[in-house]
Parts: C-alpha cells; sequence; structure tokens
C-alpha cells in the first residue's frame, strides 16, 4: 500500500532526515522552551532517537515526554476555594496627580471615578481618618481639587471588578423611566424631575437610585452622565445632571460660586412669627455615617460650616400648617431640615428633625417628607444662557395642598430674596 511504501522509504533514510521527518508534524514539535542547547544535543544525539521495526519511521523521545503544562490541573481545597472566591486587589501607598478635567471635583468623587470598585463608605471613612492627603495636607471630602494637585491613597482593598451583565430590556426601561421623568435635556445637560423615595447614589442596602439608572446613557467611549448636586432620598424635584465633562465642570463652578439659583417649597408645623427672614447659623455633622444629622454648631467648632438660607411664607392653615418658599445660599448637607426645625417649625413628615411633642398630623396629610426642589435657574455651560426649570409637586404634597386649599399659582416672595 502507498502508506506502508512511505514508511519503508523514511525507515531507509535513517537518522537526521528520519528525525526531521518526523518533526514535520505539529503535533510532534516539542515546545519551544523545553529546546535543548546546540551542545546538549550533540551529546545526547545518541539517546534522541531508537531504532524501529521496518514500515516505522524512527520517532523522538521527547513525544513521550509530557510537558508540566499538559498535566490535569490539581482540585482546590475549600480553603483554597473560598480565599479565591473572597480575593481583594490589594494596593500600596500611592500617589495621584489630578488630570485636567478632573479639577474642581469634589475629593470623594473623584476616589469614586478613580475606583469604582471602592465602597462610598470606605472613601468616607479613610478621609474621615486622614488617612488621605492632597498636597501633604489632610483632606475633607468636600474640598474641591485642582489641576496638578497630588492626592496621596492609602494602601486599598478593591473588590475584584465583575462582569455586569446590563440586559438591552433593562438598558431599555432605565430609559423610558428616565426620560418620563425629564425635565430639560440637551447634548450636555439633563435636569430630571426625582421622585420621592429615590436615592440620587448608591449606599448600604440601596440597589436603585439616580447614579445607577445613569448607566443606560454611557457613550461610544464609556462615558456616563455625571450628578453635579445631590437631593436627600426623600426630598422631590430638579436635579441636575451633566452629560459630558465639560458642562459636569462649569457647571460645579455655578454651584460653588453660588450664581445657581434653587427654590424650595416645604410644608412645616405652625407658621413663623416674621413672615420672610433668614436663618443663618453654622451647622456640623453628628452620629455615625448611616444615621448622621447636622446640628447647629459654633463659629470654630470641628467640622463646623456656615449656613444660610432664606425664607418667606406664601400660605398658611389656620395657625397649623405653613407653606413656605425656601432659598438656600449655601449648600451643606440638610441644610434647609436643620434649618426650619432651628427655628422651631420642621419640615411635615421629617424622621429626622421634626421633634414637636404631642403633635398631631392634620387628617388626610400623609406622613412623608413634605420638601420639593422647586425650581432650579442655572446657566448653561457653554452659552452661558439662564436654563429655568421648575417641577410640579410630589403625589403627596399635592394631596396635602389639595385638602389645604393652596393654590400654587400664587406669587412667590422668595424670588425677590438675596441672592448672598
Amino acid at each position: 500500500m502507498k502508506k506502508s511504501s512511505s514508511g519503508q522509504n523514511n525507515g531507509a533514510r535513517g537518522g537526521r532526515a528520519g528525525s526531521r521527518q518526523g518533526f514535520r508534524s505539529r503535533e510532534d514539535k516539542p515546545a519551544r522552551a523545553a529546546r535543548p542547547s546546540k551542545k546538549a544535543a550533540a551529546k545526547s544525539a545518541g539517546k534522541a532517537t531508537r531504532p524501529v521495526a521496518a514500515g516505522r519511521a524512527e520517532q523522538p523521545v521527547a513525544r513521550a515526554q509530557t510537558p508540566p503544562a499538559a498535566e490535569a490541573p490539581r482540585q482546590l481545597t475549600r480553603a483554597q476555594a473560598k480565599s479565591a472566591a473572597q480575593e481583594v486587589l490589594a494596593t500600596g501607598v500611592q500617589t495621584l496627580v489630578v488630570e485636567p478635567d478632573e479639577a474642581d471635583m469634589r475629593v470623594d468623587r473623584f476616589l469614586v471615578a478613580r475606583f469604582p470598585q471602592l465602597a462610598f463608605t470606605h472613601i468616607q471613612r479613610i478621609v474621615r481618618k486622614g488617612e488621605l492627603r492632597v498636597d501633604g495636607r489632610r483632606a475633607q471630602p468636600n474640598d474641591r481639587l485642582t489641576a496638578g494637585q497630588k492626592v496621596r491613597i492609602p494602601p486599598l482593598k478593591l473588590d475584584q471588578p465583575r462582569p455586569v451583565s446590563r440586559s438591552a430590556a433593562k438598558d431599555q426601561g432605565d430609559r423610558e423611566f428616565l426620560k418620563s421623568i425629564t425635565l430639560y435635556e440637551d447634548k450636555d445637560v439633563l435636569i430630571i424631575n426625582k421622585p420621592m423615595g429615590l436615592a440620587v447614589q448608591g449606599g448600604s442596602g440601596t440597589t436603585r437610585h439616580v447614579d445607577g439608572l445613569l448607566e443606560c446613557m454611557r457613550d461610544a467611549e464609556g462615558q456616563k452622565p455625571r450628578l453635579v448636586h445631590r437631593l436627600d432620598k426623600d426630598t422631590a424635584g430638579c436635579l441636575v445632571i451633566a452629560k459630558t465633562r465639560f458642562a459636569a465642570s462649569t457647571m460645579a463652578k455655578s454651584f460653588r460660586s453660588r450664581t445657581t439659583r434653587k427654590i424650595y417649597w416645604a410644608l412645616v408645623a405652625g407658621v413663623p412669627r416674621v413672615r420672610q427672614g433668614r436663618v443663618s447659623t453654622y451647622l456640623a455633622k453628628e452620629g455615625e455615617e448611616g444615621d448622621a444629622r447636622m446640628k447647629v454648631a459654633r463659629h470654630g467648632d470641628e467640622g463646623a460650616s456656615h449656613a444660610l438660607t432664606y425664607y418667606a411664607v406664601i400660605d398658611t392653615a389656620a395657625q397649623k400648617l405653613a407653606w413656605l418658599s425656601l432659598k438656600p445660599v449655601t449648600g451643606r448637607t440638610h441644610q434647609l431640615r436643620a434649618h426650619t426645625a432651628h427655628i422651631g417649625h420642621p419640615i411635615v413628615g421629617d424622621p429626622k428633625y421634626f421633634d414637636i411633642e404631642n403633635w398631631e398630623l392634620p387628617g388626610g396629610i400623609q406622613n412623608k417628607l413634605h420638601l420639593l426642589a422647586r425650581r432650579i435657574v442655572i446657566a448653561h455651560p457653554r452659552t452661558g444662557k439662564p436654563i429655568d426649570v421648575t417641577a410640579p409637586l410630589p403625589p403627596h404634597m399635592q394631596q396635602s395642598f389639595n385638602l389645604l386649599g393652596f393654590d400654587t399659582s400664587q406669587y412667590d416672595p422668595i424670588v425677590e430674596a438675596p441672592e448672598d
């Protein structure tokens, strides 16, 4: 047969010819890393091949040697498997330089952007402990960065990035939901009417939030819209979102320079004796992160920041309730909630600051936070022209206003309040 004839021919050639013929097969070719040196090959030439019966080609001994990589993988022990499942990426001390497009970012947001696997609570902890330094100095979470600054990061334990499978149906659903609450949108800016109860960012036990919903809006370069400011979870109304880095940087400056006008509506207990006024205090955080609240402090107290709010009474229901219009000049955490409580008129439905004893909620009014980010006026990041957006009352506040006979078309005296 033809096959047998070929085998006899190979056998007749013998020696190097047979060896070369054998190595022409892709399967028989040894790994490159295992190739011996010329001196070693010459020394072991007599052992490299062995004679075979007629009709069979000489076969290199290397074929019988199984490289270690071909061995069956060892089965992990239970402890090893558990360790692998809980593996984290440990980093050492590192120094990061703030890029130009990261200028004006808060320190905590800078870390979120650089280390998306890092829990936000952990970021707050390392900043609070003074482990994070900017140009050699301790940093506060709300400190703003400038391009070129050096941020020293302590060793971190980052969760292994897990592939997030986002279905087309989920993305489509999130897009439709965001569209249904959109008050204004162009290529740079998105302003939504955030519903009460929807968190702005994730946290312990929070799986659905605005920042997560924005994942469905990532562009071709993987960039997603950025939050420019925040609202409490139970505060409804206007929330500004930047769709580009340029817009985020420009509008952040507008908020910081206090050129952005914000007007809130609230339903409070009782009626202030002074119908229009201002509340100027220092506020400091007290309590643990998950249950923290703001308290009125003195100038110079640790963590105390100045907070200024203008208010005006729009309408009242006897002496039981008042509809207030509020204009915060500063933007401290829980500022309006803490200030209204400070003047003795806490916001109805506020679980943290409503502290009037033996006060009964009027019938038909729901025990939910009655605070709305009613209106925002901000300069467009490119044209500089004002974007003026108003949010409608959320359902529970609309119900209360209907019961009390408040007319939302009434003139809002806070419009004429000072800006600083």
